[in-house]
């Protein structure tokens, strides 16, 4: 047993900065440590004190790791006694000295010093008489621990109840929880060195996406063919219904990377008629990717008060993507929907710095399907360009002797160029629009008259995973017959 008087000798010892391979640690060493000589590689250096050393191991050995236990679990003596098993048990982890040699890349002997100094602290008299073994003692075993989100859990259930039976709207905890989910994200990657946040535009790998709607009267389709840039592109709000990422009202562009996810998106009834629009992003925009959060990485130090943190956040990020886009039933959607509104809100008003909107997986399409919102500020589609007087002809199809034939044919039929420009052309009175009518925002989108097409729903093929409903039947037995009789009991001794 070290006495005292040698524990407080130990602890003044000093420790450089070069003797220690955490680079955090090092670097604190570096800027705060004072320039004395190192007991371990003899170097006058910026050092701290072994004592000191020693609580930044504790703290981290809390926080990062666990002791592992000495006895085998029931089931490994199970497998111990099994005489045609050849089990041989072993203590999991590493012998203290060497996790904390490792945790610091510190020499062994500097290890050695801080297990001492830290045994010495724990050491329980009454626990050594029973052989009881105590934290960072000598025989002691450590391994990393698993990182948990459960708080993040509990306060992301928290928000979702308090936005569907309290407060709906200026929730601070609702802020408060999403500043803390997704501040700085557009900093953090992926495990392969991505970002979260993904440029879309012009000369990227994201230059356009198509969008989806169904008709089930020819008129509404004539219409949309005409101007699928006002027809098939986001709605106007005052017949935007609610989504998963918008409230009622508020119009917002939802999108696919294929026609056929976007079809499939829509839900189309057998019969009707989908039109199929692609549409350009003309201006640089930036979306959250909701795909990549699955791989979302945290580097750092254990000896970094904030690193376990942020170790968290990753995991509940890691998460979060499935909890955006998990299935609805249709009865659910008005509550159920709260929490992914608030989430596009924010992320297109509040965070730092705002996002034009978000990428995520296909729930009605399984594989690598994706979806796309751009959110109200980015969802503007400019306009066909039209001379004035231009009039516009529609044909869907014609009858013929073998029946319907589907011909979708758009005329454009322009005025002459005299009847274009007049001398009373020279000066126009352009009205002041009315207030109701202004859109300050930029155009974002942009319809590719080429690329647009009809699908004529005729079947709708459902994937799904089946389970056999298994019956038993059995008498029911008399419940007097089963009552407990003491006077048959016999009890040899």
């Amino acid at each position: 047993m070290t006495t005292c008087d040698e524990i407080d000798e130990i602890k003044k010892r000093r420790i450089c900065f070069q003797c220690v391979g955490d680079d955090y640690l090092s670097d604190e060493i570096l800027e705060h440590g004072k320039v004395r000589k190192c007991f371990y590689c003899g170097t006058k250096q910026k050092t701290y004190d072994i004592g000191n050393m020693s609580e930044r191991v504790e703290k981290a050995f809390e926080q990062h790791f666990v002791r592992t236990s000495d006895q085998p679990s029931s089931f490994e003596y199970t497998m111990m006694a099994d005489k045609e098993s050849n089990y041989d048990w072993e203590r999991e982890g590493e012998e203290v000295v060497c996790a904390i040699m490792n945790a610091a890349e510190i020499p062994e002997d500097a290890a050695s010093d801080i297990q001492q100094i830290l045994s010495d602290k724990y050491y329980d008299f009454e626990d050594a008489k029973l052989g009881e073994e105590s934290e960072f003692s000598s025989e002691s075993y450590y391994t990393e621990s698993s990182t948990t989100d459960a708080k993040w859990q509990e306060e992301w259930r928290e928000f979702e109840r308090s936005l569907k039976t309290e407060t709906r709207f200026f929730s601070r905890a609702a802020s408060h929880l999403l500043s803390s989910v997704f501040d700085g994200i557009d900093k953090m990657q992926t495990r392969q060195g991505l970002s979260l946040v993904a440029e879309a535009g012009p000369a990227t790998s994201i230059s356009s996406f198509y969008r989806a709607r169904y008709f089930q009267s020819d008129d509404s389709l004539e219409d949309a063919l005409a101007r699928p840039d006002k027809h098939v592109g986001s709605p106007p709000s005052f017949s935007a219904k609610a989504g998963r990422m918008n409230a009622h009202g508020i119009s917002v562009f939802y999108g696919a990377n294929n026609p056929a996810v976007a079809i499939t998106e829509v839900r189309p009834p057998v019969g009707s008629k989908v039109v199929v629009a692609r549409f350009d992003i003309i201006r640089p925009i930036r979306l959250l990717d909701l795909t990549a959060l699955d791989l979302v990485a945290t580097s750092g130090s254990v000896f970094d008060s904030t690193y376990i943190e942020r170790l968290e956040r990753t995991m509940f990020l890691r998460n979060l993507s499935r909890r955006i886009t998990i299935p609805v039933m249709p009865d659910d959607e008005s509550l159920e929907y709260l929490a992914t509104q608030a989430i596009a809100d924010f992320l297109a008003s509040e965070n730092t710095p705002p996002l034009d909107g978000i990428i995520f997986p296909s729930v009605q399409t399984a594989g690598a399907a994706l979806n796309v919102v751009l959110f109200h500020k980015a969802s503007r589609i400019e306009e066909i360009e039209l001379p004035k007087g231009t009039e516009i002809t529609t044909n869907i199809g014609y009858m013929t002797e073998n029946g319907w034939e589907d011909d979708f044919t758009i005329y454009e039929e322009i005025p002459k160029s005299t009847e274009q420009a007049t001398a009373t052309d020279n000066f126009t009175f352009v009205p002041f629009p009315e207030l109701s009518s202004f859109d300050a925002r930029p155009f974002t989108l942009k319809v590719k008259l080429e690329d647009v097409s009809v699908h004529i729903v005729e079947a709708v093929k459902y994937e799904t995973h089946s389970s056999q409903v298994r019956r038993h039947r059995w008498e029911k037995q008399d419940v007097e017959s089963q009552k407990f009789d003491a006077s048959t009991l016999s009890i040899e001794f």
